[in-house]
């Protein structure tokens, strides 16, 4: 594999509403090949600095002139930063080997489909009819999975509701690490399985496995612990601390290691679904590429919001719930606007300078 001899991260907002922000990874190779990869910016206070950070200050150096046959050997170079960061790094230099190669993303991974079933995700609302409206559009989107966000006092009732207006439709209850083993807590998630909800997911804090074990020997519906690394996965495995994992790309640091995890939930019966993440379309690529494993069995967030602008062509967005998997186009597949992204960019770092 020719050496990587340019990196540029860009730090990137949307140009209006809530102006989510994002880096973006740009490696190029001797070669010419180009490969992209994205971090979606959280909303705290510390925002971009931490990943920003990473990627100018140890990851970029150290992957100018760096020696790799595939991108599994850039790991000791996603391990000098954040999740977040290692993600970009990873997804980019999986980008740019496929686009090397003349192929497909997803066929590198070892995907198997050609298209992904769509799902959405529905963030709290103050009145129930909101939120059935909200379930409603996205339902006439085509979209046969909902996640509805839940929170101690506000879980029941919108599951109920939505229940009772689509009996069919496919329920995950996102609860955000809001809940403790509590008895009225307890009794609260245990009684979602009333609903026939799919998942509860995320309803302890990340690092009380033993927490998750109990309430899923209580449950009949599947509990998705929020798991980021390997090492959590086994110990959740282990413990019967669950029996589904949504595979956030983020979260898990990027393809590499999202892609080991899913062969492990695949082979141990989990259920699977995979979520992008960012605003400018290529983590969402990059998900999609993910989600056409063959162990992703329920339907997956990994579209663009219909409406905003565009950064990949073509976009990445759902048409009758489904997504097509960008087969005849090497890696993720898209036409990055790189000239948008040079024009919105709040930050720019290139190596070499």
């Amino acid at each position: 594999m020719p050496q990587i001899e340019g990196c540029e991260a860009y730090r990137v907002a949307m140009p209006r509403g809530r102006r989510p922000e994002s880096i973006l990874v740009r490696l190029t190779g001797a070669d010419g090949a180009v490969g992209w990869g994205e971090v979606a910016v959280p909303e705290e206070a510390a925002g971009a600095a931490p990943a920003w950070a990473d990627i100018a200050e140890r990851m970029a150096p150290a992957l100018i002139g760096l020696d790799w046959d595939r991108p599994e050997d850039v790991s000791a170079v996603a391990d000098l930063g954040t999740s977040g960061a290692a993600s970009a790094v990873d997804t980019a230099c999986w980008d740019l080997w496929c686009r090397g190669r003349g192929e497909p993303l997803a066929h590198a991974l070892g995907g198997t489909r050609t298209s992904i079933v769509t799902a959405a995700r529905i963030s709290p609302e103050p009145l129930l009819e909101t939120v059935v409206s909200r379930v409603n559009r996205a339902v006439g989107a085509g979209h046969t999975r909902v996640t509805v966000e839940i929170r101690p006092g506000w879980d029941v009732e919108p599951v109920r509701e939505i229940r009772a207006a689509y009996p069919a439709l496919a329920l995950v209850a996102d609860a955000r690490h809001g809940y403790a083993e509590t008895p009225a807590h307890l009794d609260a998630l245990a009684a979602l399985d009333g609903y026939g909800v799919t998942a509860v997911e995320r309803p302890f804090a990340a690092d009380d496995l033993a927490a998750h074990a109990r309430l899923q020997g209580r449950m009949d519906a599947a509990v998705a612990p929020d798991i980021g690394d390997r090492d959590t996965l086994e110990a959740a495995i282990d413990l019967g601390a669950g029996r589904a994992l949504n595979l956030r790309l983020g979260r898990f640091g990027g393809l590499t290691a999202a892609r080991a995890a899913h062969d492990r939930a695949y082979a141990a019966g989990w259920d699977v679904w995979c979520t992008g993440a960012g605003a400018f379309g290529i983590g969402q690529s990059a998900a999609v590429a993910l989600a056409a494993l063959p162990g992703v069995t329920l339907p997956s967030e990994v579209t663009d919001p219909a409406g905003g602008p565009v950064f990949v062509t073509p976009p990445v967005r759902s048409s009758g719930g489904v997504v097509g998997v960008p087969l005849t186009q090497p890696g993720l597949g898209h036409v990055i606007d790189e000239d948008a992204i040079a024009r919105l960019a709040r930050e720019h770092h290139r190596l070499p300078a």
